[in-house]
């Protein structure tokens, strides 16, 4: 499991255009959500591989045992049927790209 951060030099200013031109350059569709601080994700699995993407708030992850807190230009690879959870953290809605690539 490993977190891809945000890199300034080379992906220029964060936000959620160029977040989003990024995971589409990589043959995502891309849509976005607001979750309130409260909101919990039980364990689950998705059909499609996807990329969780944070652009404000704190998301923590937990994917193949291992539990990771994504914050703003955080985004990290669910495979699909890879069983995953995820909680808001804190008192700030989180602001995600949720992206995924449909089956070949």
């Amino acid at each position: 499991m490993t977190v891809e951060h945000w890199d300034p030099a080379r992906d220029g200013e964060l936000g959620e255009a160029a977040m989003a031109r990024k995971l589409a350059a990589r043959g995502y569709h891309v849509s976005r959500y607001v979750y309130p601080p409260g909101t919990v994700f039980p364990e689950h699995t998705h059909a499609v591989d996807k990329i969780d993407a944070v652009l404000a708030g704190r998301f923590r992850l937990c994917l193949a045992g291992r539990c990771v807190v994504l914050e703003a230009g955080d985004c990290i690879a669910v495979p699909a049927g890879m069983v995953h959870s995820a909680e808001v953290l804190g008192d700030q809605p989180v602001i995600s790209l949720d992206a995924v690539r449909e089956p070949a």
